[in-house]
């Protein structure tokens, strides 16, 4: 693999100018007479960054140096880059999006650690994994967990209304995933930094007998 920050003598890569009579001025773009002689993959932003913006197909404005704030954006139409949100998120739960029907939240269950068996009556569940591995397990009751799968990074999977599950880390780092709750399952603005404190406010909330 060549190093594209680096002009090689043969096969020769380099810049050239042209002139953009639309928006009145020169622009940059990379010259490379072998092209078929040399791999320059366009996914390296270093690349990227010499094409001008309005022809590079693959140009993205954050360019990943303004990560999201990560709280909750409901009910307000909202777009995000779902990996990234997930992958710098270290709360064990913090609901990115809240609406009437539907709810997105962040996880990140540290090296050990589980979500905890629980079932949910009334809602759907999706589950997708961005980082880090696991084994998710469902059955009709706490004690016949009878599915069991293994996770990966872009696995996903569904949990039904009314099965127990629960998913846990058997990775070496954090496994991290985004949940969609269908109604909404914890309240708008939720974050909970720790398994401890996600429990304790879960019980919290619970009637009182």
């Amino acid at each position: 693999m060549y190093n594209v920050r680096n002009i090689y003598s043969y096969p020769r890569a380099g810049t050239s100018m042209y002139y953009d009579n639309d928006e009145n001025q020169y622009d940059t773009y990379i010259v490379n007479p072998h092209h078929y002689c040399i791999n320059m993959p366009v996914q390296n932003p270093y690349l990227l960054n010499r094409f001008p913006v309005r022809h590079n197909p693959y140009y993205r404005e954050d360019g990943h140096h303004n990560p999201i704030e990560l709280k909750d954006y409901g009910p307000q139409p909202f777009v995000v880059d779902i990996e990234d949100a997930a992958k710098i998120n270290n709360n064990f739960r913090l609901a990115l999006w809240t609406g009437d029907h539907l709810q997105l939240t962040l996880m990140s269950i540290d090296v050990g650690e589980d979500i905890g068996l629980e079932v949910h009556p009334d809602l759907d569940q999706f589950i997708r994994i961005e980082e880090g591995q696991g084994i998710v397990k469902m059955g009709d009751s706490r004690n016949n967990l009878d599915f069991q799968r293994r996770v990966y990074d872009d696995y996903a999977f569904i949990i039904p209304a009314g099965k127990w599950h629960n998913l846990i880390n058997t990775g070496y780092k954090p496994l991290k995933l985004y949940s969609i709750y269908a109604p909404p399952q914890h309240p708008r603005g939720t974050v909970h930094e720790t398994r401890t404190a996600a429990h304790a406010a879960e019980r919290a909330q619970m009637p009182q007998e």
